[in-house]
């Protein structure tokens, strides 16, 4: 362990908050049977990590991925945070790398909050100008966070106007029964809406009838009231 992982550490634990961390327990589900099960917070806020993320950019890639591993769920945020930073301004071979490596440690990117921060920047950018069968492979797996990924990686597609792989993604979980799947792929949906409104409509002709109805609300949510309840009531029938 390096000195300034060593130093990170300390800083950590100085700016550990128990009442952050007994909030931050409820809202990310680490109950018993709930996704979030053992996950183990300590109390820092997004701005902190934030923070931290600048003044440790220099870690190296061995104490990242140190700080990925941990049980301690604001440490592996910094780590992905820390990937992004270094993801945006690396070469493509280092890029390559620095993907790689998030892709290897993916069962440590374990919770939404996680993944929504890094998975677009990182595996979307990757997979942007690469290959792009992991995605499906992902999708198909019985793994909620291996899905979350899938879905998600998308964003980096949609944001430089490529929907395709996104409904094709959106279409396979049609049958998801994970509510977190539902919302990733109604919001997903919702940013194709806002680039190009058509588009969005004509997946929701095809599929609405069958969407899961949480995927339905987040995908229409900029829709007008109108559009909303014409949808919304083919759910409604299909339902009764």
């Amino acid at each position: 362990m390096s000195v300034l992982l060593q130093n990170l550490k300390i800083e950590l634990k100085s700016l550990a908050d128990r009442k952050v961390a007994e909030h931050s327990q409820r809202y990310f589900k680490t109950g018993p049977g709930e996704y979030g099960e053992g996950d183990v917070f300590i109390g820092l806020r997004m701005p902190q990590i934030r923070s931290l993320a600048k003044k440790y950019s220099k870690l190296s890639f061995s104490d990242i991925e140190n700080l990925l591993k941990s049980e301690i769920h604001e440490k592996r945020m910094l780590a992905v945070i820390l990937l992004v930073n270094a993801y945006k301004k690396a070469a493509e071979p280092d890029q390559k790398k620095i993907y790689q490596m998030y892709f290897k440690n993916k069962k440590y990117i374990n919770n939404w909050d996680l993944i929504d921060v890094s998975c677009p920047h990182v595996m979307g950018g990757y997979l942007y100008k690469n290959d792009r069968s992991v995605l499906f492979k992902l999708a198909a797996s019985g793994n909620l966070w291996d899905k979350r990924l899938a879905v998600m990686s998308t964003f980096y597609f949609i944001r430089n106007g490529d929907f395709n792989d996104s409904f094709k993604i959106c279409e396979m979980l049609l049958d998801d029964e994970e509510d977190l799947i539902h919302k990733a792929a109604g919001w997903m949906l919702r940013e194709i809406g806002k680039r190009n409104p058509k588009e969005e409509e004509k997946f929701l002709d095809r599929h609405a009838e069958k969407m899961p109805r949480t995927m339905l609300r987040y995908a229409l949510e900029r829709f007008s009231e109108s559009k909303r309840k014409k949808y919304m009531s083919v759910k409604r029938k299909i339902a009764e």
